[in-house]
């Protein structure tokens, strides 16, 4: 199955050349491109099955990391990889604060390219070697002592995972259904399934209980 991806950069012959990158591999299809964050998000209401985003952060009307906290918040199944010259501090901390899923420069090859694409469509989170470094230093703290000793492994299935990372957003059931291609029943049903496993009674709890336990 084809994965759909879409392409935001104000420069033109840099969305071509990644298009020229990605056209090795046949299992990629174009869904869009776009030259600015607000193009961006008028052509994702029609292009609503794209898997996955190439994001430039320095773009014209609406910036790569505005535009990455908006598809965030109405789109949380798009995942979005910034594709950037840019390796400082503030633009990576603010790109993941934004819920940026991966963070590459400009002169990744082809193959790293295509490997990440797919690695983050698996749940993964990518990142250009110098930038993971960089990353890891901006978070690098003591870990806490205070280890959770419920800490007992959750088992969610990835479709209860994506139901209840749309629930966070504050989206509703019948806008979650629509972002994933189910129906407002089958929404409900996950959900219930979600307090279960978690021990939870209520949206609140379990969005806290997940974040803490790293499942979202």
């Amino acid at each position: 199955m084809k994965k759909s991806i879409a392409i935001i950069d104000d420069n033109n012959f840099l969305i071509k050349s990644v298009k020229e990158k990605l056209s090795f591999f046949e299992d990629i299809d174009i869904s869009f491109s776009a030259n600015d964050g607000l193009e961006c998000m008028d052509k994702i209401q029609i292009k609503r099955q794209t898997d996955l985003i190439l994001m430039d952060i320095d773009m014209p009307k609406q910036n790569g990391i505005e535009t990455t906290a908006l598809l965030k918040q109405k789109y949380p199944q798009i995942k979005i990889i910034m594709l950037t010259v840019f390796d400082d501090d503030e633009n990576i901390f603010k790109a993941i604060q934004s819920g940026a899923d991966g963070y590459l420069l400009k002169d990744t090859s082809a193959q790293e390219l295509y490997t990440a694409i797919i690695q983050t469509l698996e749940g993964g989170a990518v990142m250009t070697p110098s930038i993971a470094m960089r990353t890891l230093n901006l978070l690098r703290s003591p870990l806490s002592e205070e280890t959770d000793r419920t800490e007992e492994t959750v088992k969610l299935t990835s479709r209860e995972v994506e139901v209840l990372e749309q629930l966070s957003t504050g989206l509703p059931y019948t806008a979650i259904a629509e972002n994933l291609f189910i129906s407002p029943s089958t929404v409900r049903r996950h959900i219930e399934n979600i307090y279960q496993k978690l021990q939870v009674h209520s949206k609140i709890e379990a969005i806290e209980l997940a974040k803490k336990k790293r499942i979202i």
